[in-house]
């Protein structure tokens, strides 16, 4: 199989493993457990976003420029950052 196509499925996989992991630190409180989980999958995601980067599906200054929006985003509508 084609390296861009498989990197996009292992993407959707890991994004969905990062969902569930999110869901089991709301279930269990934020115990050790479910807490290192979720460092372990977002770890995961972020290491094949920057493999999309490396293959030339995404641009990093794409990227960084989404991140910069989304944070003011948050910034007015919720006290997520301040």
């Amino acid at each position: 199989m084609d390296k861009k196509l498989t990197a996009l499925i292992l993407t959707m996989e890991e994004c969905g493993e990062l969902t569930q992991a999110c869901s089991k630190v709301i279930r269990r409180g934020g115990d050790e457990k479910s807490i290192s989980d979720l460092a372990d999958e977002a770890g995961d995601v972020l290491c094949l976003i920057e493999l999309l980067v490396r293959l030339g599906h995404l641009r990093q200054i794409d990227l960084d420029e989404r991140k910069k929006m989304k944070k003011l985003k948050l910034k007015s509508w919720s006290n997520l950052y301040d």
